[in-house]
């Protein structure tokens, strides 16, 4: 499990989905996240791991399965 830490933001793409925008400009998908974490441009510290074996609609990035999360 790691660490990442950046900015949720709120895709469109297929219906939309929300990602995670990090402080070194990466996207990941999130995956598991639940109503609290998923508000438009909220800076966070999340405690989880790259699904490399996953597929989301996103196509912006991995998926990122959070385990654990906290504002930045």
């Amino acid at each position: 499990m790691s660490t990442y830490k950046g900015t949720v933001k709120k895709n469109d793409l297929e219906g939309g989905f929300w990602e995670l925008v990090t402080e070194s400009g990466e996207h990941h998908q999130l995956q598991g996240a639940d109503s609290a974490l998923q508000v438009e441009g909220q800076k966070v510290e999340i405690k989880g791991s790259i699904e490399s074996a996953t597929m989301g609609i996103g196509m912006v990035g991995s998926i990122l399965k959070v385990s654990t999360w906290k504002p930045a």
